[in-house]
């Protein structure tokens, strides 16, 4: 018997004699069957989420032939879930066989098919879905290291303002605003030297499962750095982005963390930066502009959030 990784196997064949007995050695081995009597049947079966992705397809059937159908496949271009397609076939000649590889099946079984021989084949198409599995499970992870903060899970710095430069872009076609804050912990270096590190780590991790609680499904946090937040909220004009900061900056500070070490509250600082509709803004600018509010802020009285005008100069506070 086969472990516990997907087994099922679509047979394809309008023969119910050659359906029964295929099943019938599937069974044996481990495999569950997904039966399919023509082609069309098949591909509205393989187009469904979570279909097999060995499929045993017989060359001639009625409405969608076995080739016509693995065509069709390879057409759909789904990267993410390749069924592996073994031809079960009389036809013999080269030009037959060129034909089929070239409509992208995998491999071939002649029929009357030996049933040790379909087994071996099986059991190969086997490994290579669970390798293909096992590279998209790879590349994504290397994706997720590559774009999100390692700490927080956030999006990263460089993936936060990737995000920024394309709703930027967008807003300028179709015409609407972008608001961002900058959001940056009040005296976050007394939790590190009252607690230690490992306690503040512990900070950010709930700060930023704060952050993300408060925005919409279509906004984006990042770690900028440190404990300093970027939000990117698309759609948001100035009084809305104002409303929205200041949710959040209550969701912040209304409930103490708890820490290893006990409870601790914390405030955040935020700097509001707008691109209006119709401006031309930089990512740059913005970020100075939202930063020039952040400094406005800390030097205000911290826990708060702050706009400043694009020209207007918001000393740094020490």
């Amino acid at each position: 018997m086969l472990g516990n990784a997907d087994n099922r196997v679509m047979v394809v064949d309008d023969s119910p004699i050659y359906q029964h007995l295929i099943a019938a050695h599937l069974r044996e081995w481990g495999f569950e069957v997904i039966a399919a009597h023509n082609g069309l049947e098949a591909w509205e079966i393989l187009r469904r989420p979570g279909a097999p992705a060995l499929a045993l397809i017989d060359w001639v059937m009625p409405g969608m032939d076995g080739v016509e159908l693995c065509r069709k496949l390879r057409a759909e271009g789904a990267s993410e879930r390749y069924v592996y397609t073994i031809l079960l076939t009389a036809k013999k000649s080269r030009a037959d066989l060129l034909k089929a590889m070239e409509a992208g099946v995998d491999d071939f079984l002649a029929k009357p098919f030996d049933e040790m021989e379909l087994k071996a084949r099986l059991l190969v198409g086997k490994r290579l879905v669970d390798l293909h599995k096992e590279l998209i499970v790879a590349r994504e992870a290397m994706r997720a290291a590559a774009t999100s903060d390692a700490l927080t899970g956030l999006s990263n710095r460089r993936e936060a303002l990737d995000f920024l430069r394309r709703e930027l872009s967008r807003a300028s076609r179709e015409r609407r605003p972008v608001s961002i804050i900058l959001a940056d912990l009040d005296n976050f270096k007394r939790i590190n030297d009252q607690y230690g590190h490992l306690v503040g780590d512990e900070v950010l991790i709930e700060v930023a499962k704060r952050l993300r609680a408060g925005v919409r499904c279509y906004d984006r946090v990042g770690r900028y750095g440190g404990e300093e937040f970027l939000l990117v909220m698309p759609g948001c004009d100035l009084v809305s982005a104002f409303t929205r900061a200041d949710h959040i900056r209550a969701l912040i500070s209304s409930t103490p963390i708890q820490m290893a070490a006990g409870t601790t509250s914390v405030t955040v600082s935020m700097g509001l930066a707008v691109a209006e509709v119709g401006a031309e803004s930089e990512v740059q600018e913005l970020l100075g502009q939202a930063d020039r509010g952040l400094y406005k802020a800390k030097r205000d009285g911290r826990d708060r959030v702050e706009h400043v005008d694009a020209h207007e100069i918001a000393p740094r506070s020490s």
